[in-house]
């Protein structure tokens, strides 16, 4: 008789704490987040209401500070360019601008946002696959640095160079390996085909526009600093070239972003905390490279950094609110809050941290978070170590500062209040929360639709 196959299950590995356990678990040493920026979060929750985001100026201010020192004390000419994509708020690019920032926009969006905040368009780095032809002569006419992504918008530029009688500030942006995998090479020209020198070749044979920079960006959440060393070597290469064939000096090298912040990404076992590069990694890894690529050390060029994420992602908390508890089939707890995924993007990537906004046992259970959407996908941690919350109580979901208010939906419910919090610890609202009026002033019904 032959018997049946033995059912297979996917090994796991969890990390254990050396404390003492008790029926539901192991202890745990987290304090209750009862503050933000020395404001009560319940005094935050009764006047702005739950789920809430809290921003931190004086966060972010240390955070634009801490890069400007890790790569200043290390290279003479340093420029960093804030990533609207991924934190547009008004009040969090005037918060940069103020510190000094560039703004990296990447459609014709956000360009506008950065024209209105007060940006010259000399300080303005366009970016993008997709510029149209009125976003591009609107970039030429401001004087803004406009990066090439392919060969259709290079000949776009030329044309209207032409047309305006203006010659356009351009950069290419160079994909290439760097030992990260997958590679980004969708976006701008390949530097190991040689793709890249040849758009270098036809702007300088070109006397329509005018070639300033170089530009890299890597791809997101780079945990290896290594792989920026690679690209400086690689883009000082395409530089040596320009300076030999046409003895021409492109002004800056932009190494884009993609610093990792201290979130922890989903299937890590140690959290990003501990693990993950700072800035002074990335920083040592660039300005070594830079310094020792082979270029003249009299004639360097700017060293320009779009970092978002790094610059932002602990600068912001999420408040939620306990809507109720039940217990699985399974026999594990659930929690659910007021807080879901269309407003929490970036629980996709992270496992947040999340702890309770006011005192709690120290027994905790395994529990999974979901939010409050009719949606099975509405999953905010698939499993966290957590004591019993009641109805009512509040969790503080940390490092959600960037993507998460520019890639959120209203799906279901409405998208809530923001807030900053600044360094006197006075709160300003910085958005709104959402309002039936908002859709319903977008919206028309045609006139055979009206009646019953």
């Amino acid at each position: 008789m032959i018997s049946a196959p033995e059912k297979y299950e996917r090994p796991s590995i969890k990390k254990l704490e050396n404390t003492t356990p008790n029926k539901f678990g192991l202890l745990t040493s987290l304090s209750p987040v009862t503050h933000l920026d020395e404001v009560a979060v319940k005094d935050l929750v009764k006047e702005h209401g739950s789920p809430l985001f809290v921003v931190s100026e004086k966060k972010i201010r240390e955070n634009i500070q801490e890069g400007k020192r890790a790569f200043s004390s290390r290279y003479p000419r340093v420029q960093f360019a804030w990533s609207y994509k991924t934190n547009y708020l008004d009040a969090v690019c005037q918060i940069f601008q103020q510190e000094g920032a560039w703004a990296e926009v990447v459609s014709g969006f956000e360009y506008e946002k950065a024209i209105r905040n007060g940006v010259p368009g000399s300080q303005i780095i366009f970016n993008g696959p997709h510029k149209s032809e009125l976003e591009l002569e609107r970039a030429i006419l401001q004087n803004s640095f406009i990066h090439i992504d392919h060969f259709e918008e290079l000949y776009t530029l030329i044309s209207l160079a032409r047309k305006l009688k203006q010659r356009p500030k351009v950069a290419i942006r160079v994909n290439l390996d760097s030992g990260v995998y997958p590679m980004w090479d969708r976006f701008g020209f390949n530097y190991e085909t040689g793709q890249a020198w040849d758009a270098l070749t036809r702007i300088m044979e070109c006397d329509e526009l005018d070639l300033v920079g170089l530009h890299c960006h890597l791809g997101t959440f780079i945990l290896a600093p290594y792989a920026y060393s690679t690209a400086v070597y690689k883009l000082a290469d395409l530089m040596i070239h320009l300076k030999k064939k046409y003895n021409h000096d492109v002004d800056y090298l932009d190494l884009g972003g993609g610093f990792a912040s201290k979130n922890t990404l989903k299937g890590a076992f140690l959290p990003g905390s501990d693990t993950n590069p700072r800035i002074d990694h990335y920083a040592q890894a660039i300005t070594y490279a830079l310094l020792n690529a082979g270029l003249d050390s009299q004639n360097l060029p700017t060293l320009i950094l779009e970092s978002g994420r790094a610059l932002v992602d602990d600068a912001a908390w999420l408040i939620s609110t306990v809507i109720a508890n039940k217990w699985l089939s399974s026999g594990k707890r659930a929690t659910i809050i007021d807080a879901g995924v269309n407003i929490l993007v970036t629980t996709a990537w992270y496992d947040h941290k999340i702890i309770p906004a006011q005192p709690f046992s120290h027994y905790t259970e395994d529990t999974s978070i979901y939010g409050p959407l009719c949606m099975n996908i509405d999953v905010i941690r698939e499993q966290i170590s957590l004591p019993l919350l009641s109805k009512g109580e509040q969790v503080v979901i940390h490092d959600v500062g960037a993507y998460n208010m520019t890639q959120w939906m209203q799906f279901i419910s409405y998208r809530p209040r923001i807030i900053l919090i600044d360094p006197s610890r006075q709160c300003h609202v910085i958005r709104e929360a959402e309002t039936s009026g908002i859709f319903s002033r977008q919206e028309h019904l045609p006139e055979h639709l009206k009646s019953l």
